[in-house]
């Protein structure tokens, strides 16, 4: 089983860019991310005639999430993080699909810090912790994948100073990151990869940063116990970010036996 996460970055604007990449990995489950699409506006014919079937929570400017899945039906179980009824940003979407618990999440950016947003960010991915902490203890196959807006270590991003006050890279940050590995999850990605320092997956449009290698981690697939002990293989379809009207981010892929 081949589950993939792809912050689209819009999905209508990179849509023969998502159907190319799709053709040619050939993946099971996808999580997608930053929809920037209203729920009308998701462009089911194309997905579905791809071979995929969706569930998606669509808004537009930055949030959106979709799970798009192969030859099987996604079974939703959450349209939405719990904790905070009062937030209505899509950046969370859950579902069963072939026996695999799959949550796709967005989470916060966080900028610019100190401020608002940043409490934001570290108050949902705090309501992420605790509903993680909720599925681990079902002792179902679990696997939260998504743009976690966080880069776990300083080797997950390349050599510089211009992002040592950006919310991604705070000790807040990376300390809330730690405690989804605290609770057991298992980060797919470092597990396979243990000794790679350029294991990235986001590369800012901004002063060519994508020919300089200048990327950062910030797309993860965590694993619950029984996921984990499954996992084959994974990687980063890094070559899909240097293609003409690609995302900022590059999908990231596992494979569990």
């Amino acid at each position: 089983m081949k589950i993939a996460t792809f912050n689209i970055n819009g999905i209508n604007k990179r849509l023969a860019n998502l159907l190319d990449w799709l053709d040619e990995a050939q993946p099971d489950v996808v999580c997608l991310q930053e929809l920037k699409a209203r729920q009308s506006e998701f462009p089911l014919a194309a997905i579905e005639a791809a071979g995929y079937q969706v569930v998606w929570q669509g808004q537009p400017a930055w949030n959106g999430v979709a799970i798009l899945a192969h030859g099987s039906a996604p079974v939703v179980t959450r349209t939405a993080l719990p904790g905070d009824a009062e937030d209505t940003q899509a950046r969370y979407i859950e579902a069963a699909v072939q026996g695999v618990l799959i949550g796709t999440l967005y989470a916060p950016n966080g900028n610019p810090r100190p401020g608002p947003k940043f409490d934001y960010k570290l108050a949902w991915t705090r309501r992420l912790l605790d509903h993680a902490a909720d599925l681990m203890a079902t002792r179902l196959p679990v696997v939260l994948a998504g743009d976690f807006n966080i880069v776990p270590e300083p080797r997950d991003i390349y050599p510089s100073r211009s992002y040592d006050g950006n919310a991604l890279v705070q000790p807040e940050s990376r300390a809330l990151y730690a405690e989804f590995l605290g609770q057991g999850w298992i980060d797919a990605l470092r597990e396979t990869h243990p000794q790679d320092e350029a294991l990235y997956t986001f590369w800012d449009y901004k002063r060519n940063r994508w020919l300089r290698n200048a990327g950062l981690r910030l797309d993860h697939i965590l694993l619950s116990p029984d996921p984990s002990a499954r996992l084959a293989a994974a990687g980063v379809d890094r070559d899909v970010r240097g293609e003409e009207g690609a995302s900022d981010h590059a999908p990231v892929w596992i494979m569990l036996d």
